[in-house]
């Protein structure tokens, strides 16, 4: 385990915007992606699986093999309804997860009050995604 309690190992990658992290004391705990949403890999709750999941899921699950300790900061809500911890991730470079996965047209931007943080620069980055028609954008 990564001394530094701000930085997490990643374990299991559920979907493009959730996966699963340990601790610095073993716990798993399940984050969600702060600020976007990622295609469907399955149907769940009410949302329908959609076609793209697997890329989204595929792509997240490239950068975090790639990077498996990686930082969490958090907004004004650390979980959401269903208790997962919510937080914006980066690579150990800097590189901020939630941004790149809507920059590269793996996620859409999904803002919900209060955790806003990032909001321009989400936007920003889906406009970049659709204007090079790159991952969901094609």
């Amino acid at each position: 385990m990564h001394q530094d309690s701000d930085i997490f190992q990643t374990d299991k990658i559920v979907d493009g915007d959730t996966f699963w992290v340990l601790n610095q004391t073993g716990q798993k705990l399940k984050v969600r992606l702060i600020g976007i949403d990622a295609p469907e890999t399955r149907n769940a709750f009410k949302k329908r699986k959609h076609p793209f999941g697997l890329a989204s899921k595929e792509y997240l699950d490239d950068m975090l093999t790639q990077n498996p300790y990686i930082k969490l900061t958090f907004d004004v809500d650390s979980l959401d309804q269903y208790g997962r911890t919510l937080a914006y991730a980066y690579l150990s470079d800097g590189t901020m997860i939630n941004e790149q996965l809507i920059r590269n047209g793996y996620a859409v931007l999904m803002t919900v009050p209060p955790n806003i943080m990032f909001e321009e620069i989400f936007y920003d980055a889906q406009q970049t995604a659709r204007a090079n028609k790159v991952g969901l954008w094609k």
